[in-house]
């Protein structure tokens, strides 16, 4: 059985690294032969694709980390032409985690919006279907301008799921969305244009093996192209002050897009974690290290926005846009400090935060929808605050009262209400990093790293900075700032709310972020496996040499001999007679 085992995984291993690619691709045209009318059969088609997407990055991750695996998994040349030369995609640990956060998220957004919101446009679901694609590509590819074609794909999907449902507030946030990821793909181009007349490849693998070659006339050439290159992904990353676009649009889109938008944030930063360990590692030479202050005080001012714009927010939507905006300000800062245990902490700190974004997207539109009896985007008034407590905050008489004229301490609360409530507080729990759930592991573990980067037992090294006590002092700050906010707008959503029917809520609606959040549980269940695993990931990374060697040392697959043919029965016999002779 094992041997069987072992031939499957080795014949088809290498090309599973291709279906998170093309299985979506080809749903996608699928769905897009099948009128609009066939709803029944495009939601089928949708999320039995993207349930098989999830297992199958399931299956890459169980290989990936295997004991002993080596830094990259698995290289597949699509066009059978070697590196730098073809096209590569790469499978490593990092892609692998990705592949499987996103198909986790795509499944909970592609579920909650077959319940409702697919019905609000057209060609819903092969827009999905394609954003999935651009996604997975960009996690996977190992080639700067395959990387800006998946990136393309992606952002053209997009476009159309923001202005899904249409609407003035869509619209209007669509165009700015439109015109700021026109304008980083410009700066893409450039960036792409100006490293490649430098170094004569656009491999990530080739470019890191060349870095240091670089003559010192061009190096700030060299420098400026990758800085072009970065801002277009800290667009993308929503960086301070490139992010003023992110909480109208996310807040703008339907419920299930802003939840797979919250993981498009997480793109700029994997492509910066993975760009900038292998081009400016300290293999680099004179390059070695490049930006990283830049991408710590970027960081630490994002993540100081974020903050001060969710203690300011009293929406939803605008809520959960500051969490994604503050989550990202702390990976990027934790990103430049270029440390190994670090980077492993905030890689486990990324698959927490990201999925309780998502989560507070999805209850945003639940929760609006029951205050608002059912409709998701009635007019957002406020009466007051607390409407069974007088200006004393005291009981309001002849209000909430029993036969004694005592207050009630205690009501019966509808099913659906309770599971809002705690949904959101597990969510909040998340976001402020509060224990036991994820959110508090992450940044437990970014703090003992940045106070102790020489691993436990090593004790409190007296060389701690002030910037590192100002980055701890920002993460604990950050979510004490949360926890206030997301409690103020509870207490306005739930605990002031006497006098609402029961939410109306649908199984489809209520099984994803149930979802999310189980995933969030057991990430903190399982806290040591997926830190071991992280970790191994955070090696890899910052010893990028496994990482180039199996890019460029992958060989195309022999072209298969041709069939020999049979000669006919009478050529053996002519020119020949009995006895051998000629």
């Amino acid at each position: 059985m094992n041997a069987i085992t072992t031939w499957v995984a080795a014949q088809w291993m290498p090309h599973l690294i291709l279906a998170p690619i093309v299985l979506p691709l080809l749903t996608a045209g699928l769905m897009l032969l099948l009128r609009e009318e066939q709803q029944r059969t495009k939601i089928l088609l949708n999320v039995g694709s993207t349930l098989l997407g999830l297992v199958i990055a399931i299956l890459l991750l169980s290989q990936a980390k295997q004991p002993g695996m080596p830094g990259t998994l698995g290289i597949y040349l699509p066009g059978n032409w070697p590196a730098p030369f073809g096209i590569v995609l790469a499978l490593d640990r990092l892609s692998a985690m990705m592949l499987v956060l996103c198909s986790t998220v795509g499944l909970a957004a592609a579920l909650y919006a077959s319940a409702r919101w697919h019905r609000a446009g057209v060609h819903f679901h092969p827009l999905f279907q394609f954003q999935l694609m651009g996604l997975a590509g960009a996690f996977l590819t190992a080639d700067l301008f395959n990387l800006f074609v998946f990136f393309e794909i992606m952002l053209a999907a997009s476009y159309g799921l923001l202005l899904h449902g249409s609407g003035r507030p869509r619209v209007a946030s669509g165009l700015h969305y439109i015109a700021i990821n026109l304008a980083a793909s410009s700066l893409f181009l450039i960036g792409v244009s100006m490293l490649y007349g430098i170094t004569g490849t656009l491999n990530m693998a080739d470019l890191a093996r060349s870095m240091a070659g670089v003559a010192d006339s061009d190096r700030g050439l060299l420098h400026a192209a990758c800085a072009i290159l970065g801002v277009a992904f800290l667009i993308k990353a929503a960086v301070w002050p490139l992010n003023f676009w992110l909480v109208p649009a996310y807040s703008a889109a339907t419920a299930p897009v802003g939840a797979l938008f919250a993981l498009m944030t997480k793109v700029g930063v994997y492509v910066i974690l993975r760009l900038w360990t292998l081009l400016f590692s300290p293999d680099a030479g004179a390059s070695a290290q490049f930006g990283s202050a830049w991408l710590v005080g970027g960081g630490m001012v994002t993540l100081v926005f974020g903050a001060i714009g969710m203690l300011g927010s009293q929406r939803l939507g605008h809520l959960a846009g500051f969490s994604a905006i503050v989550s990202s300000g702390t990976l990027l800062a934790a990103v430049g400090l270029g440390q190994s245990p670090l980077t492993g902490g905030l890689l486990y700190y990324l698959l927490s935060s990201t999925l309780a974004v998502s989560a507070l997207f999805l209850l945003t539109d639940l929760i609006d929808r029951w205050r608002n009896d059912g409709y998701s985007l009635a007019p957002y008034e406020r009466t007051d605050d607390a409407p069974f407590l007088s200006a004393d905050l005291v009981p309001s008489e002849g209000l909430n009262l029993d036969d004694k004229e005592e207050a009630l301490i205690g009501e019966v609360i509808p099913a659906a209400a309770a599971f809002l409530g705690l949904a959101f507080i597990a969510c909040t729990l998340v976001i402020a990093g509060l224990p036991p759930l994820p959110g508090f592991v992450g940044k437990f573990a970014m703090i003992h790293a940045l106070l102790n980067p020489l691993g436990l037992g090593a004790g409190l090294p007296t060389s701690a900075g002030a910037l590192t006590w100002v980055i701890v002092a920002l993460m604990v700050g950050s979510g004490l700032l949360a926890l206030v906010a997301l409690t103020r707008v509870g207490i306005l959503h739930f605990w002031a709310a006497h006098d609402r029917a029961a939410p109306k809520l649908l199984v489809l609606e209520g099984l994803p972020v149930a979802a999310l959040l189980v995933v969030c549980g057991a990430l903190a269940w399982q806290a040591g496996a997926v830190l071991r695993y992280t970790q191994a990931t955070a090696d890899a990374l910052h010893t990028p040499a496994g990482y180039i060697q199996a890019v460029m040392s992958a060989q195309p697959k022999p072209n298969p001999a041709p069939a020999q043919k049979a000669a006919p029965a009478s050529a053996g016999r002519q020119g020949s007679v009995p006895g051998g002779q000629p």
